[in-house]
């Protein structure tokens, strides 16, 4: 088991955007605060690459996220999807 701190932002190989799958981990991941700390923002972002890339579920998930977050939080978490899939 990892004992220790990963920043998954900067461990994520750029072949995982591809996967859907990893996309929605992270999610997951943000949303439940697991291995992490709770960020609905970083949450709100993976959820919404993981739909754009074909995850049907992560829509849901993406909308309960949002439903906890202001209205700029939101704004901030699609400022951060969009500039992923920019630099990616």
């Amino acid at each position: 088991m990892l004992q220790g701190f990963l920043n998954t932002e900067t461990a994520l190989p750029i072949e995982a955007g591809e996967n859907p799958d990893v996309l929605f981990d992270l999610g997951l991941l943000f949303a439940s605060g697991r291995g992490a700390s709770i960020d609905l923002v970083a949450a709100h972002k993976w959820f919404n690459l993981a739909a754009l890339k074909g995850r049907a579920d992560a829509i849901e998930f993406r909308r309960e996220v949002a439903a906890q977050m202001s209205a700029e939080q939101i704004a901030a978490a699609q400022r951060e999807a969009r500039a992923w899939i920019t630099s990616h």
